[in-house]
């Protein structure tokens, strides 16, 4: 297998920078866009290549991570003028790869439009903060042309050291939905608890780490349970981007009649933490939200 030395990243946030650092240390070239200057600027204070257009990136690379925030956003780097099709190689096998969560329908819909115009299209989120991307410790879920998925898995390898084919194009999104709606059941939990936990008069660290130990563990208490316990809520995962999520799941949800009462409140707690200008901080600010919601 011919190895692409040269990754194109589109989108330059918290996903996308590590991503970036991940391909760079794996001996990678990584040529990046984020129409934010800054996070330009911060991909070259890493070794990257920044450029100023996705027209750019895709001029100069065969493979591109896509690190967006929404449906609208990926459809806009892939279709828009020039766009991924528009400004690539229509000689070379490109392939791009989107790390965002998006709607399934519209993944699939998006990989058949682009594979008419040579365009190989992969889903692949990952489970796992930015920071555990860069430790390397996200789960990457891997579906579309499976031999679009072999041709970049030494991409998907740097960047995803434990990833999984999982099928056909937007099953790896459907499959990250429905983890991160475990997932950010278990992070509210973890905040109620721990407020509920200081209510009692218990001290929070030790109380958390009692927690860890008890049949109640779950990852979380580690990614998030210090930073709850100490008021840390600099972003590693937003609460903007969360609630995005989770609006997209109870979408799902709701067009196959499925009522998630559960979801529906963290929904709430989100949005309550945005409309007190939290969104672009860390989503264990939900612990704020839970102590603001006391009983008359």
């Amino acid at each position: 297998m011919q190895v692409t030395k040269t990754v194109g990243v589109i989108g330059l946030g918290l996903m996308g920078s590590a991503l970036s650092k991940r391909l760079l240390d794996a001996g990678f070239s990584v040529v990046g866009f984020d129409v934010d200057a800054d996070k330009r600027a911060a991909l070259a204070k890493l070794g990257g290549t920044p450029v100023e257009s996705v027209a750019d990136v895709a001029a100069r690379c065969s493979q591109v991570l896509i690190a967006v925030m929404t449906m609208a956003q990926v459809e806009q780097v892939v279709e828009g003028p020039g766009g991924l099709i528009a400004a690539g190689d229509a000689k070379a096998q490109r392939i791009a790869m989107c790390t965002s969560t998006c709607d399934p329908a519209g993944i699939e819909a998006l990989t058949a439009r682009a594979a008419k115009h040579g365009l190989a299209f992969l889903d692949t989120p990952v489970s796992g903060t930015s920071q555990q991307v860069l430790r390397g410790d996200g789960y990457g879920m891997i579906a579309g042309d499976k031999a679009a998925a072999e041709a970049a898995e030494p991409v998907l390898a740097a960047v995803y050291p434990r990833h999984q084919f999982v099928g056909p194009p937007g099953a790896a999104t459907k499959t990250k939905l429905a983890v991160n709606h475990i997932l950010g059941l278990n992070r509210v939990a973890l905040a109620e608890g721990l407020v509920f936990a200081e209510r009692l008069g218990l001290d929070l660290a030790d109380f958390l780490k009692v927690a860890r130990k008890s049949a109640a563990y779950s990852q979380i208490m580690d990614i998030k349970g210090d930073k709850m316990v100490e008021g840390d809520f600099s972003p590693v995962s937003k609460v903007s981007q969360h609630l995005k999520d989770v609006k997209t799941m109870l979408n799902e949800a709701r067009q196959r009649h499925q009522q998630l009462p559960l979801l529906a409140v963290l929904a709430d707690i989100l949005q309550a933490c945005e409309k007190r200008g939290d969104g672009e901080r860390d989503n264990a600010i939900t612990i704020e939200e839970i102590r603001r919601r006391t009983a008359v």
